[in-house]
C-alpha cells in the first residue's frame, strides 16, 4: 500500500505526523532510530516467531505514556482492538498496544482512523517497513479491503467513525 524502506531514518525523512507502528520489528527499528511512534501496536512475535531478545528488551524499554493490554486473536480484528486503536490514535500521548494474540491486520483500521497526512508503517516479511501516508485514496483502499472481509465491517466501520 506504500512505498517499502529498509532504512529507519530514511523512512522517517519522509513520514507525517502522527506515525502509528503496526508489528514488532517496525516499532523496534523507529526506536532505534530515536523516535517514539505516537501508536504502536506489538505482539511479541515477528513472522509467527517469538522477537528475538535485544527486540523484546528494547521494547520493554522504550517510554511510551500509556500502555494499554488488547485482545485480538489471529485473523481478527477485535472491538478491544479497535476502540483501543482509535483511542490511542485520537490522544496527544504516545501510546503502546500490547496485542495478545496477533496485531498484523491493524494497519487496516489504522489508515481509516488517522488524520490525513499521518503515516502508518507495517512490515512486509523478508522486505522491509511500509510507509502508507494516510489521505483519501488510502482511506478507500483500506475501506474497500475491511469491506470484504468476514464479520461485521459496518460495526468497524462505526467503531472507526468511517
Amino acid at each position: 500500500m506504500g512505498r517499502i524502506y529498509t532504512d529507519a531514518d530514511e523512512l522517517l525523512a519522509e513520514a507525517g505526523t502522527p506515525v502509528v507502528a503496526v508489528g514488532d520489528m517496525v516499532t523496534y527499528h523507529l526506536l532505534e532510530a530515536g523516535h517514539t511512534p505516537a501508536v504502536a501496536l506489538v505482539d511479541e512475535r515477528t513472522e509467527r516467531e517469538a522477537v528475538d531478545e535485544r527486540v523484546r528488551e528494547a521494547l520493554d524499554a522504550a517510554e511510551f505514556d500509556r500502555e494499554r493490554r488488547v485482545e485480538n486473536p489471529a485473523a481478527t480484528l477485535t472491538a478491544d482492538l479497535l476502540e483501543a486503536l482509535d483511542g490511542a490514535i485520537g490522544s496527544q500521548e504516545t501510546t503502546l498496544l500490547d496485542v495478545d494474540g496477533e496485531e498484523d491486520l491493524a494497519a487496516l483500521p489504522a489508515i481509516l482512523a488517522a488524520p490525513d497526512g499521518a503515516s502508518v508503517v507495517y512490515g512486509q516479511p523478508g522486505e522491509g517497513m511500509v510507509l502508507v501516508t494516510v489521505d483519501s485514496e488510502a482511506r478507500e483502499g483500506a475501506r474497500a479491503i475491511l469491506a470484504q472481509m468476514d464479520g461485521d465491517p459496518e460495526r468497524l466501520f462505526e467503531i472507526l467513525g468511517a
